[in-house]
């Protein structure tokens, strides 16, 4: 059995190939797009959502089949095709290359996995069955879900302010730890689902982070208006 190495890559200007412009090459690219990667599209043909982005120039599209020497330069590769022989080829050109690879439910044809994702504004959970079952892992998603709900965007957003404060001020590195420590366990996710929002207010002022509290609030309001 295969272990992989659990990893987050920076995408941010970095080239992606992906071969393939169907329904599951649109998912793997509307994802790339949202981290950032540039993106270079080999397929004779894309969904008409795939049309429009390349059309807005969101992405370079070389209308035709994928071709030796495609690879070059390319940071990650994905493969969205149902050829065997293009899969294989892929595979092989990525390898001889050293570039990541995964071809779309051919473990045997990947360097690397996709997990499932679950994202929650900064939070991301990857859940990964190791190619044994993908179904599961999305079943694991969906659990997740349903625990970790939309208030964990705005938890988190807030908690990045709040580090960001604590470090930047004069207090001791240990009473900054501390601090640090008692946001952190304190049900702040709770008290945005379940709109407490004075008791947030309350914690917060005794923090000394009380200048936070409008923006907070706006925030709020935000998600519940979306």
């Amino acid at each position: 059995m295969t272990k992989y190495y659990p990893i987050f890559l920076k995408l941010k200007n970095k080239q992606v190939v992906v071969i393939g412009g169907g329904q599951v090459a649109e998912r793997k690219i509307l994802t790339l797009l949202e981290r950032g990667a540039k993106i270079k599209v080999i397929s004779p043909e894309l969904t008409h959502k795939l049309r429009d982005l390349a059309n807005e120039g969101k992405f370079l599209w070389e209308k035709r089949e994928y071709q030796r020497g495609d690879l070059e330069g390319a940071f990650l590769v994905i493969g969205a095709t149902n050829n065997p022989n293009v899969q294989e080829a892929i595979f092989n050109e990525a390898e001889e290359r050293g570039i990541p690879c995964n071809i779309v439910d051919k473990p045997d044809f990947c360097s690397f996995i996709v997990p499932s994702l679950l994202e929650r504004g900064d939070l991301t959970l990857a859940i990964s069955t190791g190619g044994a079952s993908p179904a599961v892992a999305r079943r694991l998603r969906e659990r997740l879900e349903n625990i970790l709900g939309e208030e964990y965007a705005l938890y988190l957003y807030l908690m990045r302010k709040i580090r960001e404060e604590i470090l930047k001020s004069a207090l001791p590195q240990e009473e900054k730890e501390k601090k640090l420590q008692i946001l952190a366990l304190a049900p702040i996710a709770e008290y945005i689902k379940e709109g407490d929002l004075q008791i947030l207010a309350a914690l917060l002022t005794k923090e000394g982070l009380s200048h936070l509290i409008p923006e907070v609030l706006f925030l709020y309001k935000v998600s519940k208006d979306t």
